[in-house]
């Protein structure tokens, strides 16, 4: 199964077309949105396209293939207007063994883990932050960054997760990392830096 994670769109028109072009092109079978679909919120600044109704009505189209997680700035009144699932605050994705645990990241996150063990995966967004790393207790942490409001000098991106690889690219398809489950490399050893 090829799923293509992504985060934080903030209500950009621009940038959720280009997410859903690159959907379309990986011919991945699940979009999972890592929250904070439709506003900006109160600490960032409009991002290009700001067109709620665009991307309500681009997401909907791709319904039947999404799965999501609720971020801050998802409330009731988002999930009103789309036909897919929102308000849940966590999604779990078994994978040999090992458990992909798939939130926002502003209830839990890598300074206030979940309950889980040496080899899972905590995967959320919210900093904005492409990150990949392995934490002390040995959990593996990543953040595909953010769809329309990058952060920390990061581009605007998604991760595509299949056969146990996590690969990082930027809104032109280009790809700028990965990390394999099955082989752990030094680039998930704990300084936090894709390579």
């Amino acid at each position: 199964m090829k799923i293509l994670i992504a985060s934080d769109i903030h209500g950009s028109s621009y940038h959720c077309k280009r997410l859903i072009e690159r959907y379309n092109e990986t011919k991945a079978d699940r979009l999972i949105l890592l929250g904070d679909i439709l506003y900006h919120g109160p600490r960032n600044d409009l991002p290009l396209g700001y067109d709620t109704q665009k991307v309500i009505d681009m997401l909907n189209a791709v319904e039947p293939g999404i799965l999501s997680v609720r971020g801050n700035c998802d409330s009731e009144v988002d999930q009103m207007v789309l036909k897919f699932p929102i308000m849940a605050d966590y999604t779990l994705i078994p994978y040999k063994g090992r458990t992909l645990f798939l939130t926002h990241g502003h209830l839990f996150n890598k300074d206030k883990l979940p309950p889980l063990k040496k080899g899972d995966v905590l995967i959320h967004g919210h900093t904005h932050v492409v990150a990949c790393e392995t934490l002390p207790d040995g959990v593996i942490y990543i953040n595909p960054g953010s769809v329309s409001i990058p952060k920390g000098g990061t581009s605007y991106g998604y991760m595509i997760f299949e056969d146990g690889k996590f690969t990082r690219y930027n809104l032109d398809g280009v790809s700028e990392f990965e990390f394999d489950l099955n082989e752990p490399s030094e680039a998930a050893e704990g300084d936090g830096t894709p390579s």
